[in-house]
């Protein structure tokens, strides 16, 4: 409300997922790999290895060009993308943790600093003060992990830092250790994951065997850690996040899916290179590195969507409105903006009266403030394609609007401002996809159920509701479709017609619920 919106046709949370997904994949990469170097080194030296110590050689040349180049531009494009897309966000990031960021861009300046001095420091230093740089490089890219993990994990679990507002109760937050357990092993995994890529490029197949052992072994026993590590993240997040995380939309429970698909076909095709380690090639290699591109990615999209609707959990929704915030906080809630209205409140808008002449226009831009942090018109998350598959009205999608936080069990902020707003942002959304209903979708009860119903419940789980209307007779219970707040106060007026409610009541009481 306090910034102006940043258009971006495809979707903006999609541009931040690919920028930060990228950025992640390279900066766990640095933490894990940086020890890799080390202890590579050490072997090598013990076992006065020439040839191996020359491949290190090489591998730190890529090792550099990958974490300081790609992974400090990456991290710059995160700050450009979420400062412009996410600016309430990144302001109280910034404010809530001001001296953890400066401290992390220390570490990063001496992680840099020992990681150019190591890459130089190849045939130009002495053994021992080449190993101390690798050390030293290891030692603030571990700090960097543990202080920006802090401020990561704060975002879904903040815990007492909601009501005391303090550094530590922040930082130190309920999936803290887990969260950095889990990045750890994960950073030593992507270790022997990137170090294929360069084993698989040696010339010497004798050489190359050995390497590729070595790399594998790299990324076996985090494998085997993961569950341990996922399971204790997720019994410290909040039971409330978690239930709207697997709810009539689980985005959450399907990226894990995904997240255990990657993970295991990593770690299948990793192993596949110990069969012929001779003979691995360039390709099994990024294959390899694309599986666990897929992983992380999938791991980070489960993070994000738990969180939902929430930038910051509990305390800051992600059309950055604020839950309650304390004086001094400079923001606004849901219950503000209903009584002053979005279009009167929020500052960078070319529309601020809603009018007879101009509610198109006014609709359009209540839906960039309120929806397009998470939702675009017709690409990413697009409303045109979820509003098709449903044959909602604009009086539908009106009464639906009133009960946005009810939706797909509460992953979504509520709508904030007045009745005629939500009504022009009505307008605007059936425009995109003006109802083209056919007989079908008011005469079969199935269809009549997941346009209208399935968006909050599932037949399955779908509880009191139900179980009231099975109580019923069928033309009670029709009847009483009639007045859906009157039946459960949260629901949205939604109103159905004849057939609809019969065919609905016909197809409930079919189904095999336990009548209560």
């Amino acid at each position: 409300m306090n910034y102006p919106v940043w258009d971006v046709a495809f979707g903006a949370s999609l541009l931040i997922a690919v920028v930060a997904i990228l950025h992640v994949f390279v900066s766990h990469f640095a933490v894990g790999g940086g020890l890799f170097l080390v202890l590579t080194e050490r072997k090598a030296l013990r076992a006065q290895d020439a040839v191996w110590l020359e491949w290190l050689k090489r591998h730190t040349r890529f090792f550099v060009l990958v974490t300081v180049v790609f992974g400090a531009v990456s991290g710059v494009g995160i700050w450009f993308t979420i400062g412009l897309i996410q600016p309430t966000a990144t302001s109280n990031l910034i404010h809530a943790f001001v001296w953890g960021w400066a401290i992390e861009w220390v570490f990063f300046f001496l992680e840099i600093t020992a990681a150019l001095l190591y890459l130089y420091g190849w045939d130009r230093l002495e053994p021992r003060r080449h190993l101390w740089f690798g050390w030293t490089y290891f030692l603030f890219a571990l700090l960097s992990m543990v202080v920006i993990n802090g401020m990561i994990t704060f975002m879904l679990t903040p815990g007492r830092w909601v009501q005391e507002r303090g550094f530590w109760e922040g930082f130190f937050n309920p999936t803290y250790f887990p969260s950095l357990f889990l990045r750890l092993s994960i950073a030593i995994a992507l270790a022997g994951v990137y170090a294929l890529i360069t084993a698989s490029r040696q010339p010497d197949a004798a050489l190359k065997a050995r390497l590729v052992r070595w790399s594998t072994a790299w990324i076996v026993p985090p494998f085997i850690l993961f569950p341990v590590f996922v399971r204790w993240y997720l019994r410290h997040v909040p039971s409330d996040l978690w239930a709207s995380a697997t709810g009539p939309m689980p985005t959450a429970t399907r990226n894990a899916r995904f997240a255990v698909f990657f993970s295991v076909a990593t770690l299948v095709v990793a192993l596949l290179a110990l069969i012929r380690p001779r003979r691995l090639h360039l390709a099994h290699s990024l294959v390899v590195v694309f599986l666990a591109l897929g992983a992380m990615g999938s791991f980070e999209f489960v993070r994000e969507s738990i969180r939902k609707p929430y930038v910051i959990a509990n305390y800051l929704y992600s059309n950055s409105l604020y839950t309650s915030p304390m004086p001094g906080d400079g923001g606004y809630t849901p219950d503000g903006i209903d009584q002053a209205g979005v279009l009167a409140t929020a500052k960078w808008l070319r529309t601020h009266e809603l009018t007879g002449t101009n509610r198109e226009a006014a609709g359009r831009e209540i839906f960039r403030v309120e929806c397009q942090s998470c939702h675009t018109p017709n690409a990413y998350r697009g409303i045109k394609g979820f509003l098709a598959a449903r044959h909602w009205d604009e009086p539908k999608i009106q009464a639906m609007l009133g009960a946005l936080d009810l939706m797909h069990n509460g992953v979504m902020p509520p709508f904030s401002g007045t009745g005629a707003e939500r009504a022009a942002l009505a307008g605007f959304l059936e425009a995109l996809h003006p109802c083209e209903g056919t007989q079908a979708h008011i005469e079969d009860g199935k269809t009549v159920f997941q346009n209208n119903c399935g968006v909050c419940h599932r037949i399955q789980s779908a509880g009191a509701v139900f179980a009231t209307l099975r109580s019923m007779a069928a033309p009670a219970a029709t009847q009483a479709l009639k007045d859906l707040p009157g039946l459960f106060p949260p629901m949205p007026d939604l109103k159905l017609s004849e057939q609809e409610r019969t065919a609905l009541i016909r197809w409930v009481d079919s189904q095999p619920i336990p009548k209560r």
